[in-house]
């Protein structure tokens, strides 16, 4: 990526990703899934625990959770995968899954001002048909913010 003339208005953080090839059956390319926070703010005082919870449609092969604090990249902290295995197993983040109320929850316990930052959940991509051509689903994010922690 190459600003021209950049300007203070250009000043952000800049992400570079790379997606999946879509190859192979093109009319099963629609269907998505989807995350959503289940609030999109969330406040806490010093000390007390908090759950941060997304609500995921479709399937799904596990969810990440990132977080980013101002003026900061993103910080993988964890994936949890349909079935519960968390990895890494020694987070510091507690997590749940329910695959009935499609929920997924991530704990911060005893709540510090340094946890003050921006969580992502994001659904990783789920393969159909030919696993080695076909990725049916790009991931899709949203975010939780947690601040005002005191």
């Amino acid at each position: 990526m190459i600003i021209i003339s950049a300007a203070v208005s250009d000043s952000a953080v800049y992400y570079c990703a790379l997606q999946p090839t879509v190859t192979g059956n093109s009319t099963t390319l629609g269907s998505m899934n989807s995350i959503n926070p289940k609030r999109t703010e969330e406040v806490v005082a010093e000390g007390r625990n908090i759950n941060l919870t997304c609500i995921y449609e479709g399937a799904i092969n596990n969810i990440q959770w990132y977080r980013q604090h101002q003026r900061s990249r993103p910080e993988f902290l964890l994936y949890i995968t349909e079935g519960g295995f968390i990895h890494p197993s020694d987070s510091n983040f507690p997590a749940h899954i329910n695959k009935t109320d499609k929920r997924v929850n991530l704990e911060i316990i005893s709540a510090k001002v340094s946890d003050s930052a921006v969580y992502y959940c994001a659904v990783r991509p789920t393969v159909t048909g030919n696993s080695t051509s076909l990725y049916k689903n790009l991931w899709s994010k949203d975010n939780t913010i947690l601040h005002n922690v005191h």
